[in-house]
């Protein structure tokens, strides 16, 4: 198998030193052996970059981080778990999954198995390439104590998985281990429980000569959830740390940011209508940031123990290592209760490391990643050709990539908003929910500009330039005098919008190099290029990204327009349509 190393002509281009590290040489980590790397993937639920919780995982951040890459702009492009995981264990958007819920009809464990994914996701492809695979922790929404049968999960050599409806809860976990049936793990705290599974499964791995790929996905820092004795509804609070844990950090307080509860109104649609917070909401939300990152404790040493361990055994050096979350969280921010759902920056990006055979150290990468790019990473990795329905590219790590550049990030969304935490069980209308939360939207991301586009379902728009605006607190939308980029307002949201008509219904290589659709030629292959003047009367020409409804789920009928108009040189704007 070739030897893997980093394209040090990409990283060069998109690398910057991590802020506050002293700098090392660019040491590499050399295989000790022969037989093809082995993936230790550590992903959490719901933790924020934002909102700077990585900073108290010391063990994370000096294990992997600070002996791997950062690639700074990972973002995942469904800010919800169960469409977020489907995507990632893919390499598909969320609109080519159908996956786009945390439960029936649009989502969950059963949608992902009517889908036909239990037979064709990264684990069972893993195992068709030669690896031993091995996951425990949180799997998808819906895999519970009814519906881990019906029928079990495809591709693991060994597998135990938490189980609905005692998923989130901290101390009354139930756990289901290969085929056996489940088995409450009330009393224990479930980080401990599944750090002892994942060392158990990773003796496992090192029995073999086979590689390896072993996920842990342990809940933290998710809020805990409990039944209601009465009527058995779901109950969402802060999460539980261990009690070794639960003196730690008593002075963290939420980022006090220009958006953390804003005196000034900022968003659209439901967003816009958000009440003020009062103290008594603030000093709980504080609260909750605090819990949260008590819980992180426990992942943090889950990491350490895990490494440790693998360091002992001799396989580090021929390990990946990646640490990520599924999706990000906000806390207060544009007076959201906690929670995620959201396209803004703290439910989108996430921390994204890697260390391993071939990789530098100490290095922050710049350019944009995503979820969906993950898989194609690992079959690259693993020197197995790319499948042709990946939505995403390979990260610049190979000697030999097919790493394709792009500066656009898809994010999209169907249903309601989830609102948690304590004080949202009264949230704005009495629910734990919003409805009409469906959107799509384009992360735009460049050395030149960096902009946030959003259409909603109720045909509200949002644009942000992040470069003047990192909070995303002035929407620009409909100041129709302002330039941007050099350009009128109006010809900038022309080209953005023709971009997001593409992104909204592309597959494979589309979702890739989407100006392509646009421009089949090849000259246009960034928005730069996009804003030349001799393309305003074919860009002001094409079809608009709109609804004709709010619907739950992914309903064509509901989607308005699905291709745009081609650019053919020479051509009118008549004969473009």
């Amino acid at each position: 198998m070739r030897r893997l190393l980093l394209v040090l002509a990409l990283l060069i281009a998109g690398s910057k030193a991590i802020p506050g590290q002293q700098q090392q040489p660019l040491q590499q980590e050399q295989p000790t052996s022969a037989k093809p790397p082995n993936f230790l993937f550590i992903l959490t639920d719901d933790q924020d970059l934002q909102l700077n919780s990585p900073a108290y995982m010391p063990h994370t951040l000096a294990w992997i981080k600070e002996q791997g890459i950062e690639f700074q702009n990972h973002f995942v492009t469904t800010a919800l778990c169960c469409p977020s995981r489907v995507s990632l264990w893919t390499g598909r958007q969320a609109h080519n999954t159908n996956v786009t819920d945390v439960h029936p009809p649009y989502g969950g464990y059963p949608k992902f198995v009517s889908q036909g994914f239990n037979d064709n996701f990264l684990p069972v492809w893993l195992q068709s390439a030669g690896y031993n695979t091995f996951y425990t922790g949180k799997l998808f929404n819906a895999h519970s104590i009814h519906t881990y049968n019906a029928p079990f999960v495809n591709g693991f050599n060994g597998s135990d998985f938490l189980l609905d409806p005692f998923t989130y809860s901290y101390w009354n976990a139930t756990y289901q281990r290969n085929h056996d049936p489940p088995r409450s793990y009330e009393g224990h705290h479930t980080t401990d429980v599944i750090t002892d599974k994942a060392l158990g499964f990773l003796e496992d791995a090192l029995q073999s000569d086979s590689p390896f790929f072993l996920t842990v996905a342990p809940i933290a820092p998710h809020t805990n959830v409990e039944l209601e004795q009465e009527r058995g509804n779901p109950v969402m609070t802060e999460p539980l740390p261990a009690p070794r844990h639960a003196h730690l950090f008593p002075d963290a307080k939420v980022p006090r940011t220009p958006h953390f509860n804003p005196a000034q109104l900022s968003g659209v649609s439901w967003i816009r209508n958000l009440e003020l917070k009062n103290q008594t909401v603030i000093d709980y939300e504080d609260h909750l940031y605090r819990q949260r990152l008590r819980a992180l404790q426990g992942v943090d040493e889950l990491v350490d123990r895990l490494l440790t361990r693998l360091a002992a055994s001799g396989e580090l050096q021929n390990t990946f290592i990646i640490y990520s979350a599924d999706n990000g969280y906000h806390i207060g921010q544009h007076r959201l209760p906690p929670g995620k759902t959201t396209g803004y920056e703290e439910d989108i990006r996430v921390p994204f490391y890697i260390r391993g055979p071939g990789l530098p150290r100490g290095v922050s990468v710049d350019r944009v990643t995503t979820h969906i790019d993950i898989a194609p990473t690992l079959f690259e990795l693993a020197g197995i050709p790319l499948r042709g329905d990946f939505d995403g590219t390979p990260m610049p790590l190979a000697r030999e990539t097919k790493s394709i550049l792009h500066e656009h990030v898809t994010v999209e969304y169907w249903g309601r908003a989830v609102l948690e935490g304590e004080f949202s069980r009264l949230g704005p209308h009495g629910s734990p929910t919003m409805p009409n939360n469906t959107y799509k939207s384009a992360r735009i991301l460049s050395n030149e500009y960096n902009l946030y586009y959003s259409v909603w379902c109720n045909n509200d728009h949002e644009l942000y330039d992040l470069s003047t605006d990192p909070y995303q607190m002035n929407n620009l939308y409909s100041r129709s005098k302002v330039r941007l980029l050099g350009r009128p307002l109006a010809a900038v949201l022309d080209r953005i919008d023709a971009l997001l008509l593409v992104l909204k219904s592309c597959q494979g290589r589309t979702c890739i190099e989407p100006w392509k659709v646009l421009h089949p030629s090849g000259d246009v292959r960034s928005l730069k290029e996009a804003l030349d003047a001799q393309y305003d009367g074919f860009y002001k020409a094409q079809p608009k990204v709109l609804y004709s409804v709010c619907e739950d789920g992914y309903l064509i009928d509901a989607e308005g327009p699905q291709t745009g108009y081609q650019y053919r040189d020479g051509l009118s704007w008549e004969a473009w349509t």
